[in-house]
């Protein structure tokens, strides 16, 4: 299943960024495009604005440039202050789901606050070096590790390796959530997806 997208007008500042920090990190088009799991092609058109990339495709290039999503949405913070207040919860949708920045960027761990609708990204396997902790506010969260399935409810948790396969989907009715995630430090490090991310065996 491909992943829905925001129209260009959503996030207008993510073509240069994405551009920008591939060159800071030293990779080619089709370098940085296998990285994350995509086509040089459809990296291209993210690049030059005629593509918007959804979430996952967001956290996939974070991880490749050794940045954060903030960074890729060319948000800049003055400082790195200890304390999110959630006045300052700006919500940000792409492919889908909003979110909210719910700790400061550029650390070494994001957390996020999430809202995953039903049905959206519910297919996209992902694999990648890392942990990921997530914990249910609202709604039923459908989480695949490897091949198992768990189904968690308001209050559940979860916390594992991201090198163990994994998606998430919501029930109707959609999903909130927090999300803490470890980002890869070296701009070259490599997100690896299976041979077929878009199906579940």
């Amino acid at each position: 299943m491909s992943s829905p997208e925001t129209g260009p007008e959503d996030l207008p500042v993510v073509a240069p960024q994405l551009r920008a920090l591939r060159h800071r990190a030293a990779l080619t088009l089709e370098a940085a495009a296998r990285a994350a799991g995509l086509s040089p092609a459809h990296l291209s058109r993210l690049e030059t604005g005629l593509r918007q990339p959804s979430l996952p495709m967001l956290l996939a290039l974070a991880r490749v440039y050794g940045t954060t999503v903030s960074e890729l949405l060319g948000e800049t913070v003055a400082d790195r202050d200890a304390v999110v207040r959630a006045a300052d919860m700006e919500p940000t949708e792409a492919g889908g789901w909003t979110y909210r920045q719910a700790g400061a960027p550029g650390r070494g761990m994001q957390a996020l606050r999430l809202h995953v609708p039903f049905g959206s990204q519910g297919d996209i396997v992902r694999v990648h070096p890392g942990e990921e902790w997530l914990h249910v506010l609202t709604g039923r969260l459908r989480l695949r590790l490897g091949d198992t399935a768990h189904l968690l409810a308001p209050g559940d948790s979860a916390h594992f390796d991201s090198l163990t396969p994994h998606r998430i989907a919501a029930d109707r009715g959609g999903a909130e959530l927090l999300f803490v995630h470890t980002l890869l430090q070296s701009p070259t490090a490599a997100l690896c997806l299976g041979p077929n991310p878009g199906v579940m065996p």
